[in-house]
């Protein structure tokens, strides 16, 4: 069962829309369905929500800490609500998997993911679930920093919006703890 969704990206305006704001980006269109008042919780370091999925209570989390630390905000909320690792579903960008491919695992490494990373380190455990959304690799030869922290092409956007809405149906049941379900309908697309 999930109790706490957490999209990662960088706060501010200039890092808005960028591919690395992918996790952020779906949270946002979460909280627009569930119809969720954002507020500024600095006891969590972080854009912090309330609302209800599939009539159970759920939290959801942007880190204001900057991707890098965003470890420190997700500790935090663990810490208070006393939240074990396999009650958290973290939604981010993904490399590996072309733009607009979804998929959900759980544990794991951070794959040179520097906000997963730092999540592994709070939480002192990998056994939290990853929702990965696919933004693609830049070209050879040119460097990844500067790519997942530019926008996406037109077409991308599409494409991230379209994985953004599939995403949302599946949330109630991720919710609800039916992850194997998931996890079969939604890791069988391509890469």
């Amino acid at each position: 069962m999930i109790k706490l969704i957490v999209g990662l990206g960088n706060p501010g305006r200039q890092y808005e829309k960028t591919r690395h704001n992918a996790g952020f980006l779906f949270l946002d269109t979460l909280a627009d369905q569930l119809g969720c008042t954002w507020v500024n919780e600095s006891k969590f370091q972080g854009t912090f929500a309330q609302g209800k999925i599939a009539n159970t209570p759920v939290m959801l989390l942007k880190p204001a800490t900057f991707m890098n630390l965003s470890g420190q905000s997700v500790g935090k909320v663990a810490r208070y609500y006393k939240l074990q690792p396999e009650e958290i579903l973290v939604v981010h960008d993904e490399l590996d998997f072309n733009p607009g491919i979804i998929k959900l695992k759980k544990d794991g490494g951070h794959a040179g993911h520097n906000g997963l990373r730092d999540i592994i380190a709070h939480l002192n455990s990998n056994q939290f679930y990853r929702l990965r959304i696919g933004i693609g690799r830049p070209a050879a030869g040119k460097v990844v920093a500067d790519f997942v922290l530019s926008p996406p092409t037109k077409n991308e956007f599409e494409l991230l919006l379209t994985a953004f809405d599939l995403s949302r149906e599946f949330i109630p049941q991720m919710v609800n703890g039916d992850m194997t379900v998931v996890m079969n309908t939604l890791n069988s697309t391509k890469k």
